[in-house]
C-alpha cells in the first residue's frame, strides 16, 4: 500500500482531509476520555468498557494511517463529464453473459475511498476495472477472473 499512487477526485481529497483532521483532533481526544473513564471502573483485566475503547482506538489509528497514506500518495483525477465512455469515477451497469438485463450489477470504477453507497468497486487496476475503462454501452468485455475468463456487457454508464 505504501508508495502506491491513489487516484482520487478533488472532492474525495477534501473529504479525506476533513476526516483526517477530525480523527487526529476530536477523535483522539474523545477516545482518550472514554479510555480514562473506563480505567476508573476498576480491574482492567475484566473491564469490557476498557477493552472495547482500546479496540476502537486501534481501529481509529488504523484509519488515520490509511488516510495519511492516501494524502501522501495521491493523484487528482478529473472527469470530463462524458457518460458515453467508461472513465475513472464512472458507475457502470453490467450484465454477465447468459444473464438477463434484469440481473445487472453496478460497479464504481475508482478508489474504495470514493465508493458510493450500494455500489461495488472495481479498481481501475483490477482485471474488471481495467477492462471497463474507455469502453461504451453495448460492448461485450472479457476479463480474467480467478475462476477463469468472464464476459460482461455494458448496459449503462453514469
Amino acid at each position: 500500500m505504501a508508495g502506491e499512487i491513489h487516484r482520487i477526485t478533488q472532492e474525495t481529497l477534501d473529504k479525506l482531509r476533513a476526516e483526517y483532521e477530525h480523527l487526529t483532533t476530536v477523535g483522539r481526544t474523545e477516545i482518550a476520555r472514554v479510555i480514562e473513564a473506563a480505567r476508573l471502573l476498576g480491574d482492567l483485566s475484566e473491564n469490557g468498557d476498557y477493552h472495547a475503547a482500546k479496540d476502537e482506538q486501534g481501529k481509529m489509528e488504523s484509519r488515520i494511517r490509511q488516510i495519511d497514506n492516501v494524502l501522501r500518495h495521491h493523484e487528482i483525477v478529473e472527469r470530463d463529464g462524458n457518460v458515453d465512455v467508461v472513465q475513472y469515477a464512472s458507475i457502470v451497469r453490467v450484465v454477465y453473459e447468459g444473464d438477463s438485463d434484469d440481473d445487472f450489477q453496478e460497479f464504481f470504477v475508482g478508489s474504495i475511498e470514493e465508493k458510493p453507497e450500494g455500489v461495488l468497486v472495481a479498481s481501475p487496476t483490477s482485471p474488471l476495472g481495467a477492462a471497463l475503462l474507455e469502453r461504451r454501452i453495448g460492448e461485450l468485455i472479457e476479463y480474467e477472473a480467478p475462476s477463469g475468463v468472464l464476459r460482461v456487457k455494458i448496459i449503462g454508464i453514469r
